[in-house]
C-alpha cells in the first residue's frame, strides 16, 4: 500500500526522502502583502517586512480544497496539522479528510492533531515514514506513531513576543517582557497552547533553562533533538553545545523555520523538539 503524509507548512519541511510527503501551504498577511509558505519565498524580505510593518499582521490556514488537491488519489493518507488550538488547519483538514472518504470509500485516512508546530510536527511525520517502511498495515502504524508522539516534547526560545501577542497566541503583559534588559521567554506547549514559563536574563542563562527543561521533560542520551531557528544558526549551535555537555550521545537537526513559523518565532527564535518522557501536558489523563 502506497501510504502518503501530508503536512501543513508548519512543519518547516517541504520534502521528505524515502516516502510520499507533501505540504499544504499556510500563509502570512501584513497590509496588502501576502507571503505564501512555499521554497519559493523569500523568507529574508518577509521578516524585514513584518519587523518594519507597523499595522495589522495575521497568519491563515489551508481550506478544505488545499487539503484536497494535496490528498490527490492517494489510497492512504496520514495528515499532519498544526495544533487545533492555534489554528483552523486541523479543522479544514477534517473536513477535507470527509470529502476524500466520499469519494475514496475503500481508501484510508488519518488526522492528527499534533498539539504542536515545528520540529515536533516533523518528528512524528518522520516516524511515520519510518513505520510506513517497515510495511507496517495502517492501523498499526498510526497506533504506533501516536505513541510515539506522546513521548515528544516542544520548547521554544524567543527574544520577541510581538506577532504572538498580536494575534491572541499570547499575552500581551508577558510579551512585553521579551527584549526588555536581555530577557528572552522561554516555554513550551501545554495542551496545544504556547506556554510561556521563564523569563531568562542573556543569551547564556536561556541556554541553561532550556538544558534543565529538557532535563524535566525526560531527555535521555541519545535521543533525537531538533532545533528550528529562525535566522538564528549561531543560538542554535549554542544550544548543542550546553546539551551535549550532559548528554554527549544525543543527535541533532538544526534547520531554518519556514514563513509561519519564523512569522511567530521572530529573528533569532528557536523552536525545540525533543525525544524524552511522557507528555503528560498534552496528554494529562493518561
Amino acid at each position: 500500500m502506497n501510504i502518503l503524509i501530508v503536512s501543513d507548512s508548519s512543519s518547516n519541511v517541504f520534502t521528505m526522502e524515502g516516502c510520499s510527503y507533501a505540504t499544504v501551504p499556510m500563509k502570512i498577511n501584513a497590509g496588502d502583502r501576502e507571503f505564501i509558505d512555499t521554497p519559493e519565498l523569500d523568507l529574508q524580505d518577509m521578516v524585514e517586512t513584518l519587523k518594519n510593518h507597523k499595522g495589522k499582521s495575521g497568519s491563515s490556514c489551508p481550506n478544505v480544497q488545499d487539503w484536497l488537491d494535496a490528498f490527490g488519489d492517494a489510497e492512504a493518507i496520514f495528515v499532519l496539522t498544526i495544533s487545533k488550538n492555534l489554528s483552523g488547519s486541523y479543522n479544514s483538514a477534517c473536513q477535507a479528510a470527509e470529502l476524500y472518504q466520499e469519494t475514496h470509500p475503500d481508501g484510508k485516512i488519518f488526522v492528527f492533531d499534533t498539539l504542536t508546530a515545528g520540529p515536533q510536527q516533523i518528528m512524528l511525520a518522520e516516524k511515520l515514514k519510518e513505520l510506513i517502511n517497515e510495511g507496517l498495515d495502517f492501523d498499526t502504524i498510526r497506533e504506533k506513531a501516536l505513541e510515539y508522539h506522546k513521548h515528544t516534547h516542544i520548547l521554544f526560545c524567543l527574544e520577541s513576543l510581538t506577532n504572538l501577542a498580536r494575534n491572541g497566541r499570547v499575552n500581551p503583559a508577558v510579551a512585553k517582557i521579551a527584549g526588555v534588559l536581555g530577557m528572552r521567554v522561554v516555554g513550551d506547549a501545554k495542551g496545544g497552547f504556547i506556554t510561556p514559563v521563564h523569563k531568562p536574563r542573556g543569551h547564556k542563562k536561556a541556554m541553561q533553562t532550556l538544558v534543565s527543561m529538557m532535563e524535566e521533560r525526560g531527555l535521555y542520551d541519545g535521543a533525537l533533538i531538533r532545533i528550528a531557528h529562525c535566522f538564528g544558526q549561531q543560538q542554535a549551535e549554542d544550544l548543542k553545545a550546553a546539551v551535549l555537555e550532559k548528554f554527549p550521545g544525543c543527535r541533532f537537526i538544526i534547520e531554518s523555520t519556514t514563513a509561519l513559523c519564523s512569522f511567530y518565532a521572530e529573528a533569532g527564535g528557536l523552536m525545540i523538539g525533543i525525544e524524552g518522557g511522557f507528555n503528560k501536558e498534552n496528554y494529562p489523563d493518561e
